[in-house]
Parts: C-alpha cells; sequence; structure tokens
C-alpha cells in the first residue's frame, strides 16, 4: 500500500516557505503528498506589476502555489475555498476565521476520508508567527483528526511543524546586529520575532531534506509575489544552511510520554 501525508495549511506560500523540504522529501520517495489550503491568500501584499495576466490576487497566488506543488512533487492540492482574513481582524464573511470550527474541521476530514494518509502535518499551536488563519487550520485539523480516530479512520500520527528557537533566537541577533527591528519583521512589518523566540515547542521529529533542497527553492521561488526568491538566499538562506537543510515537528497524535529520541522518518513504525 502507498504511504501518504497531508498537509493542511492556510495560504498559498506556506507549503513552500515552510514544510516544503520534507513534503518534497517523502514525495520524492514515491509517497503520495496532498496539500489542503484554505485560503488563496487574497489578502496578500502583491506589487502591481505581478498581476499582469490575472484577474486577482487570489488568481495569481493560487497559480504561484501549482507551480510550487509541481517542484515539490505534491499529487494533489485541496482548496477548502475561504478567504484569506489577514493578520488582523477580518470583517469579510467569508474569511477563514469567521467560519465555524467544526464547518473547517468538517471540509479537513472530508478529505482525510477520502486521501486516508498515515500522516498529518499542519502548524504549531500559534500558527507559526501568530497569524490568525494559521490558528485557525491548526485547531480545526487537531478537531478532524480526534474525528477521524474516533471513526476508525485516522492517521496514525499528527505533526506540528515547528520552528527551532535556536535558529529564531540567532536570527533575532542578527538583525538587531544589521541595526532592524525584530519586533517589526516580514513583508508588511508585522511579525514578532522576538517575542516567538521565547515560545517553546518540544521536537520529536527532525527530517533532514538536503538531498531535495533545490526542489524547495524552486517551490519558493514560484512564488515570487511574497520574495519567493529572497527566501532562500541572502541572510535568511545563510541562516538555513548554517543551522542544517531540516524540519522540525512535534508530535500530537498520539501523544508522546517521557523524552524519547528525536526520530528522523515521520513515518516510523507506521
Amino acid at each position: 500500500m502507498t504511504k501518504t501525508l497531508l498537509a493542511v495549511l492556510a495560504h498559498p506560500d506556506d507549503e513552500s516557505f515552510g514544510m516544503g523540504g520534507t513534503l518534497a522529501l517523502y514525495a520524492s520517495r514515491g509517497y503520495d503528498v496532498y496539500l489542503v489550503c484554505a485560503t488563496r491568500g487574497e489578502v496578500g501584499t502583491v506589487d502591481a506589476h505581478f498581476l499582469e495576466g490575472f484577474n486577482s490576487i487570489g488568481e495569481l497566488r493560487e497559480s504561484e502555489l501549482r507551480c510550487a506543488a509541481h517542484h515539490l512533487g505534491l499529487k494533489e492540492v485541496f482548496f477548502l475555498d475561504y478567504h484569506d482574513s489577514g493578520m488582523t481582524v477580518s470583517n469579510d464573511p467569508q474569511a477563514q476565521i469567521n467560519a465555524p470550527l467544526d464547518e473547517v474541521a468538517g471540509r479537513v476530514l472530508k478529505i482525510m476520508r477520502q486521501v486516508q494518509p498515515q500522516v498529518v502535518l499542519t502548524f504549531d499551536p500559534i500558527g507559526g508567527y501568530r497569524h490568525p488563519d494559521h490558528i485557525h487550520i491548526h485547531k480545526a485539523t487537531v478537531m478532524a483528526v480526534e474525528q477521524a480516530v474516533q471513526e476508525g479512520v485516522g492517521p496514525a500520527r499528527l505533526y506540528f511543524h515547528t520552528i527551532p528557537r535556536g535558529f529564531l533566537r540567532f536570527g533575532v541577533r542578527l538583525i538587531r546586529l544589521f541595526g532592524g527591528n525584530p519586533a517589526k519583521w516580514g513583508r508588511n512589518k508585522d511579525i514578532d520575532l522576538a517575542s516567538l523566540a521565547n515560545v517553546e515547542f518540544p521536537t520529536h521529529a527532525r527530517v533532514d531534506y538536503t538531498a531535495v533542497s533545490e526542489r524547495k527553492t524552486l517551490a519558493s521561488v514560484c512564488h515570487a509575489s511574497q520574495g519567493g526568491s529572497q527566501m532562500r538566499s541572502g541572510l535568511i538562506g545563510w541562516l538555513f544552511r548554517l543551522f542544517g537543510e531540516a524540519d522540525t515537528f512535534m508530535q500530537a497524535y498520539p501523544p508522546v510520554t517521557g523524552n524519547p529520541p528525536v526520530c528522523r522518518d515521520l513515518f516510523e513504525e507506521v
């Protein structure tokens, strides 16, 4: 039986800028790798020239995601068809953050029943950098997995993708060294890296994707409107190389007891 991995995320580029190396690695091994994307990133900031040939930001960013999916080797991308909520409270009734949690979970569960993954991946409890949509889809995914387990069709493992705090703390020091403000980081200056560096999550798995790092780079470049080429070059690219081409994960299901060694394969004993 082909092994199957399902990543449940919020916006186009979350897959490439985040756990893209892991997705590409398992796809390269012949696993079926699927992605659920809750929105099309309609609220993302986009320079006007990127919109040439597209009718909307959502259409552009979906196209960028499909480009990235090709490079990562994803079998299929599922959209939940919510709207991007942005980092602040959205009045859009179709915004993901305004959808009832059980409704979002129900849409994720429907896809789980269809593809029957052994391993499911999503954001950590603070959504990586406290994006409301990330936190909301995290909660919905946890709810969907719980329901799937009750139905007897649940995955064997649920992991939360985490950002190594050593990586963040070093990055914060470097940003300050070069005169930047780590509390106002990112394209829209709305990410507080300094506070994120103080949040600890356990590391239960570490996946080395060095063998497919070029695929992650190509996928990131697809998201040109969101500065994708910069994610694998310059200071950020140097930090990735310094700390190693690897993704870290916290195992959420089944719950981990004690202090087991860090595993290197998300499908270990699955």
